[in-house]
């Protein structure tokens, strides 16, 4: 076995939300913590769990509010440029037509 090319081995404890603490072995670091392990999963455990997932139906109902923002003020622009477009050719219509120019000789 070659030196120096295998990484470093630390004892490493895992800290879960639970208070589970989970002893082995890591080359990543000394200790780090986890939201949820094998005592805490409903996988593992058998009972339903809430996880924190709170303000997911208010954070999609501002962004379904703020698009409907957007496309009743995007609705507003293209009226008022066509209430503007038709006021302009009614302007155009309304003007009577001027003369070319006489030809300078």
């Amino acid at each position: 076995m070659k030196t120096e090319i295998h990484p470093k081995y630390f004892k490493t404890k895992i800290n879960c939300l639970c208070g589970n603490v989970i002893e082995t072995a890591s080359t990543k670091s000394e200790s780090f913590s986890v939201e949820i392990c094998s005592a805490c999963h409903p996988f593992f455990t058998g009972k339903v769990k809430l996880l924190d997932m709170a303000g997911r139906v208010e954070k999609f109902q501002k962004k379904s509010a703020t698009a409907a923002n957007v496309q009743a003020e995007s609705k507003a622009r293209e009226e008022a440029k066509a209430v503007a477009a038709a006021a302009k050719k009614a302007k155009r219509q309304a003007a009577p037509p001027t003369a070319p120019p006489e030809s300078l000789s």
